[in-house]
């Protein structure tokens, strides 16, 4: 899943000009630093932060939708010996119902990699997998670990909503992702898989996320 929050990760959010008629701020979210990790021993002093993004998406799997709801990341990053260096802090993300699977829902988790680093190819990557839960499925019931690359969603460009605190707002697409079949799901296995259309070559999914971000120094 290309997915996660990643537009206004890097430096250059922070050098958008503020953008007329933008969210007020009583309709902002709520940013929860809690999760934020702190800068590595070896960190430079006073160029560290922490981002805290509160996102709604969802998730198309070969015509397929599932509304994601409410996703919450947080990582850090500054500069180590001079260079960018970055910290993966938490994903959180509740138990969504899966349309078409009665009884079923699914959760994304973090799944050991991430790079918020943006360039001109993408925003960032990370690497996710979804656990899916039903009193009839194995308890080890997933899907991926999926490797997930965002780019901008030109319908919901990068608007800063705040300088103090730094608050950005913006959109990310991912219109390649593949993604695999079920693993651990014992032998409903295939019914789930072929109610989600799994495994869905790239190109037949996306991936849409509405993000705020806001940024703490540390």
């Amino acid at each position: 899943m290309k997915i996660l929050a990643l537009a206004a990760a890097g430096v250059a959010a922070a050098a958008l000009a503020l953008t007329p008629g933008t969210a007020a701020a009583d309709e902002l979210p709520t940013f929860d630093f809690t999760g934020c990790p702190a800068p590595p021993p070896a960190a430079d002093p006073g160029t560290w932060r922490c981002e805290a993004f509160v996102s709604q998406g969802k998730l198309t799997i070969d015509g397929h939708e599932i509304p994601l709801g409410e996703m919450r990341l947080t990582f850090s990053e500054g500069k180590v010996d001079g260079q960018y260096a970055q910290v993966f802090g938490s994903l959180r993300h509740a138990p969504v119902r899966v349309p078409g699977l009665a009884g079923t829902t699914l959760q994304l988790r973090y799944g050991g990699h991430s790079d918020f680093q943006s360039n001109d190819e993408r925003r960032g990557e990370l690497d996710v997998y979804a656990v899916l839960r039903h009193p009839l499925l194995r308890g080890d019931c997933r899907i991926g670990v999926l490797h997930t690359v965002v780019h901008d969603d030109p319908a919901i460009p990068p608007t800063v909503l705040s300088k103090n605190p730094t608050t950005v707002h913006f959109g990310v697409v991912d219109p390649d992702l593949a993604v695999p079949s079920t693993t651990g799901c014992g032998p409903l296995g295939k019914l789930v898989d072929r109610k989600l259309g799994l495994p869905s070559p790239s190109g037949e999914n996306t991936f849409h996320q509405e993000t705020y971000v806001q940024y703490k120094p540390l």
